[in-house]
């Protein structure tokens, strides 16, 4: 089979990336061809067919001077450049599904327009919920969880300046869900997948049509991963250090946690300083501040510890970490929210506090800590459930359900026919 695999950047960025390379790479393996479109980016991948690539853009920070604001802002709502690159990779690879990931703002879904042109079959794995909140997270501009868009009620972002708090980029996310909204830009996709049960639910809320939804795990090579073979010491998070993720909380249940008992941090973020400092603050020298790390240090670093805690404050759909921890044979204290339900198993894989609470997580972690061999007993079930769950080989048969899914559902459409067998129309008609 040939897989297109779509997202704006081609390196490991975040958790997106993350899927997108590991599945990629597994579906090389098992035999399939596979290419990539993405916009360029000097950390990208290299790539044969990133001649084709759309020029960067960059929004962080966002470009200065009000026309060239004006510009950015038209070509996140529909990007001709990108669509046009579209079209010719289409022709260049002529793919038999095609498999989306992160495409908003930078590429936008006028990439789409070719797809459907050449009545190929598309999936696309949802990795946030931009397609319901204008800013991906369910937050409100002070970061605490906002559900004021949902169903459709955009404007919403604009009052609450849901943006950063700044009233011009929230009206620029606002208009951009409604024109998409508004257009059905997203509409030509076949399959949205769903990590979570949780983030399936706030789609249909958010007024996304029930049958083009199907729910896919996200998964874990455990091959790569070995399971700690006694008790741990310590807490350990590992991941992004920004506000949604919590670790400030983890920070301030240092307080009330024994003196004695090390906790480390492992990852990079804007919140980085700001935690360093009230590290300082509130348990000074108790804390540990890692950066940026492998991801075989990861493992290592979570089969050492006795806890994994995910502290996080948003919705989180299905974060890596968790599954890791769960290859690593460790348990995971996780806030009682989004998608962190469906992986924590309470008193069973871990505990589930509620978020922004330093006092409860602490007492779940101490509970833990203090208890090494029970807490290596609930990693051990965690191990289990991983390699139950979330599978590698599981999970590449569902993607490639989802992929025959979306084939029949290309078929109904249409009329019959196949990708390969139309006349792909030309890349001036799709620019």
């Amino acid at each position: 089979m040939r897989i297109l695999h779509v997202n704006k950047f081609l390196y490991r960025r975040g958790g997106a990336e993350s899927y997108l390379l590991d599945l990629a790479a597994a579906q090389q393996a098992s035999g399939h061809e596979v290419s990539f479109f993405a916009m360029a980016h000097p950390d990208n991948l290299a790539d044969p067919n990133d001649d084709l690539f759309p020029t960067r853009m960059e929004l962080d920070p966002p470009p200065e001077g009000g026309l060239e604001r004006l510009r950015t802002a038209a070509r996140i709502v529909h990007r001709r450049d990108a669509r046009a690159a579209m079209a010719r990779i289409l022709d260049r690879v002529r793919p038999d599904v095609v498999h989306l990931h992160n495409i908003y703002h930078q590429l936008s879904p006028s990439i789409l327009a070719p797809i459907t042109d050449r009545a190929i079959p598309s999936v696309m794995t949802l990795h946030d919920y931009k397609l319901v909140c204008p800013t991906y997270q369910l937050l409100d501009a002070d970061g605490e969880i906002c559900e004021a868009c949902l169903p459709g009620r955009f404007r919403n972002a604009v009052r609450r300046r849901c943006n950063r708090g700044s009233l011009t980029g929230s009206a620029l996310s606002a208009v951009e869900s409604r024109v998409h909204r508004t257009t059905g830009a997203y509409d030509g996709i076949d399959v949205l997948a769903c990590p979570s049960d949780f983030l399936r639910a706030k789609m249909v809320q958010g007024g996304i049509a029930a049958t083009r939804l199907a729910h896919l795990t996200n998964f874990c090579d455990l091959s790569g991963i070995e399971a700690a073979t006694e008790p741990g010491r310590g807490v350990l998070y590992a991941g992004r250090l920004s506000h949604e993720k919590g670790v400030d909380v983890l920070v301030e249940a240092a307080r009330h946690l024994p003196q004695g008992l090390p906790i480390t941090i492992a990852g990079d973020g804007p919140e980085r300083a700001a935690l360093e400092a009230r590290a300082d603050a509130v348990a000074p020298g108790r804390i540990t501040f890692l950066g940026r790390i492998s991801g075989a240090e990861v493992h290592r670093r979570m089969r050492e510890a006795a806890v994994v805690v995910v502290p996080s404050r948003w919705y989180e759909n299905q974060p890596m970490t968790i599954l890791e921890a769960y290859g690593a044979g460790r348990p995971v204290v996780a806030s009682r929210l989004g998608g962190l339900p469906e992986l924590v198993d309470d008193g069973v894989t871990g505990a589930l506090v509620a978020h922004d609470d330093p006092r409860g997580l602490a007492e779940a972690v101490r509970i833990l800590a203090l208890d090494p061999e029970t807490a290596h007993a609930h990693g051990r079930e965690a191990r289990r459930r991983a390699e139950e769950r979330f599978g590698l080989a599981d999970h590449l048969d569902g993607v490639e359900r989802l992929y025959a899914r979306a084939a029949s559902h290309r078929e109904a459409r249409t009329g019959g026919g196949t990708a390969t067998s139309r006349q792909a129309p030309d890349a001036a008609r799709a620019g």
